[in-house]
């Protein structure tokens, strides 16, 4: 099959599967007497796979690296499930920040609800997000007084 019928048939473009060729991901492909790329059936599932992978957030060289496994005759089954154990610590660290991050902001958006924008001062840029020192009435004399 020509690459625009692949591409159409994996929810891909031409330049896609080019890349995939690149990057050792499709085997490279036979040239009709034309030069047109010439695909096998097979290049469909491997550009699923690609797809496939790269949904549950592998990288490209994981995927080739199992399909690597594959083409050698053995099942990458294993590799994939160490794969995918790393891949889902990662997400469970990744979830555990934004949650510690989505409860800053929600401090920092609470905090913001009391200041007073009159007291914003050009060094600190915006007081909301970078308080720089405190300028409160209390603060300010108390600093006065130390001068």
């Amino acid at each position: 099959m020509k690459i625009s019928e692949l591409a159409s048939r994996t929810g891909t473009t031409p330049k896609t599967l080019r890349f995939y060729e690149d990057a050792g991901l499709l085997p490279t492909p036979e040239r009709a007497a034309n030069g047109y790329r010439t695909y096998h059936g097979s290049a469909i599932t491997r550009v699923q796979f690609v797809k496939a992978g790269q949904a549950v957030g592998l990288t490209l060289a994981e995927i080739r690296d199992l399909m690597a496994i594959r083409d050698d005759g053995r099942a990458p089954c294993s590799a994939a499930m160490e794969l995918l154990d790393a891949q889902l610590a990662d997400i469970t660290e990744r979830i555990r920040d934004l949650q510690a991050m989505k409860k800053d902001l929600a401090a920092l958006r609470a905090r913001a609800l009391d200041l007073d924008l009159a007291d914003c001062t050009p060094e600190s840029v915006c007081h909301v997000i970078n308080p720089g020192p405190c300028t409160c009435q209390e603060h300010r004399e108390s600093t006065r007084v130390a001068s």
